[in-house]
């Protein structure tokens, strides 16, 4: 049985180690220890926002997937609020056995819970099963998205 809870700052390393585990992880992040600085600034000020909540999904006692929710208000729809969801990893162990659409579904509860109008989130384009997983969850592509790099 897969659980869900707030990440925990003895989480980080794992965490930090799922992200880099992908061939377009192994790119930007870094696991090696001592954790850089950087990442535990980057968790002290999501836990501190009550607006974003960095998720684990756990069974049997180990980490076993990870994202991060991030409710925005916005003046659109009436002033309603969006969920965004970023940073999803599901370790490459548990892949095909129900982890990720158990996650997907309790975070879809949650942005409801919250009043969320709209649950948004983007993909790598080189990530073309995350891409066939999000479709299979109902989330339809209806928008060309855009980042720049700083």
């Amino acid at each position: 049985m897969v659980t869900f809870r707030e990440a925990l700052k003895s989480d980080l390393i794992d965490l930090v180690k799922m992200l880099a585990d992908d061939p377009l992880g192994a790119q930007r992040e870094n696991p090696n220890l001592p954790l850089s600085n950087d990442y535990q600034q980057a968790f002290e000020q999501i836990t501190k926002d009550p607006n974003n909540e960095l998720i684990i999904a756990e069974r049997a006692g180990q980490i076993v997937g990870m994202l991060q929710l991030t409710f925005i208000p916005y003046l659109t729809y009436k002033g309603s609020w969006r969920c965004l969801i970023e940073g999803v990893r599901v370790h490459k162990s548990c892949r095909g056995q129900g982890v990720g659409k158990d996650f997907f579904q309790w975070a879809i509860e949650q942005a409801r819970n919250k009043g969320c109008h709209l649950l948004q989130l983007t993909s790598d384009k080189q990530r073309p099963e995350a891409i066939r997983f999000y479709e299979n969850l109902g989330f339809v592509a209806s928008h060309e998205g855009f980042k720049l790099k700083l």
